[in-house]
């Protein structure tokens, strides 16, 4: 027995110390149609796909529904980094940002975590940085990013206004060198690369050939960054988990967004992970980045911030998704869709939003049932009398959330 416990030590320190220290980034290549990108077949996003996956996702919330938002890219942004939509993170356009810090993002969760992580940010845009991510800010905990390289739009000297805004294409350019030299020499362990000028050339020429040029020459820049990525792993004990996304598709003549149109709402998402089998399931989000770095990268998450994110993790084990619920008289039928049939499910509501303001909601826990029966009614009077209800689903591997507003 003694020598099976020794043998059992050292086998575990073995495989702790042949585990490759993860790390993560994601890139935003503003305002490309799922179709587009699709047409295109661009070489490199396809190429980080052929090491995980490709799939068409969505953004915008749920049509006609609370959580519907609008198809804008600040907007987007914000999803993703906080796996909420807008009726949480209050991110309503690109101007007059007014985030609720409350609803923490990815990179507040990173520097919550007892071990030291390193973060990068490389954006053209300034207020990515200090408004979205809310740097040293008391609300985000005096959040620090540990590697900058932004505020080129706001540089005219070295980048000069030019026809057809093509000084913004200048500026991708140089946020790509940027990143590709930050990943070879740094390392950061959490980095966001934003890719602004694709949404531009969008808007300026709408579908044909000089809106596809573009999209070509954003490819060629995640190439860039993409070969740093290459490099870290073929030289450094290393393993990067790599997204590429977009924030929001166009309309149908390409000139325009924000809408919720189901072009505008088609987003997708490559990756170099292996997925589970929810990244197929046609329910895919852009709230789902976030989780799917967060659970790559081990990060604890204080339960109060993960009741409250909308997204799913695509990595690793899923057990239910595509929460739904159907209010009748004094009753509410909850619905779900399974990946795994025999999983408890703890069903649990609140009918107070207090977490929106900075406060603790109480939880009632109201069953435990398993995952393929698939539906639960709740009856309400059982509930203190309220006109809003928050449900939570938790399973052993995810968890999903739902508002009903009577």
């Amino acid at each position: 027995m003694r020598l099976l416990w020794v043998s059992f030590f050292f086998c575990f320190c073995s495989i702790n110390l042949l585990a490759k220290t993860h790390k993560a980034l994601y890139i935003i290549i503003d305002g490309v149609p799922a179709d587009q990108i699709e047409r295109l077949h661009t070489p490199a996003i396809f190429e980080i796909a052929s090491k995980g996956a490709y799939a068409r996702a969505y953004t915008g919330g749920e049509v006609g529904g609370y959580s519907q938002t609008p198809t804008i890219s600040a907007i987007g942004y914000t999803s993703l980094l906080t796996s909420t939509w807008m009726n949480k993170h209050n991110v309503g356009g690109n101007s007059d940002l007014k985030p609720n810090y409350n609803y923490w993002t990815l990179f507040r969760i990173a520097k919550e975590q007892t071990k030291p992580c390193r973060t990068a940010i490389y954006s053209s845009w300034t207020d990515n940085r200090t408004v979205l991510l809310g740097e040293g800010k008391p609300e985000t905990g005096y959040l620090k990013i540990d590697y900058v390289k932004d505020g080129y739009d706001l540089d005219t000297l070295h980048f000069p206004k030019k026809e057809k805004e093509l000084h913004i294409f200048d500026i991708d350019e140089q946020v790509s060198k940027d990143a590709a030299e930050g990943i070879r020499k740094d390392a950061p362990d959490l980095s966001w690369v934003y890719l602004w000028y694709t949404d531009d050339a969008g808007h300026i020429a709408g579908n044909g050939a000089f809106f596809d040029e573009y999209v070509r020459k954003a490819d060629a820049q995640v190439a860039r960054i993409w070969e740093a990525v290459k490099y870290r792993e073929a030289n450094f004990d290393e393993e990067w988990m790599v997204v590429v996304t977009t924030d929001h598709g166009r309309t149908e003549s390409g000139h325009g967004h924000g809408g919720q149109s189901l072009r505008e709402r088609t987003t997708w998402i490559s990756t170099n992970i292996p997925v589970n089998k929810y990244f197929n399931a046609g329910q895919l989000a852009i709230i789902d980045i976030a989780p799917s770095i967060c659970r790559f990268m081990n990060f604890e998450v204080p339960q109060s911030v993960l009741w409250e994110q909308d997204g799913i993790s695509f990595v690793g084990q899923t057990d239910i998704f595509n929460l739904q619920t159907l209010p009748y008289d004094d009753t509410v039928e909850l619905t779900w869709e399974y990946c795994s049939k025999g999983t408890p499910v703890t069903i649990y509501a609140a009918v107070s939003n207090h977490f929106k303001e900075g406060g603790t909601d109480e939880w009632i826990k109201l069953a435990t049932v398993r995952s393929g029966e698939g539906k639960y009614r709740v009856d309400l009077s059982s509930l203190p009398v309220s006109k809003f209800y928050k449900f939570v689903l938790v399973t052993m591997n995810n968890h999903l959330n739902r508002w009903v507003i009577r």
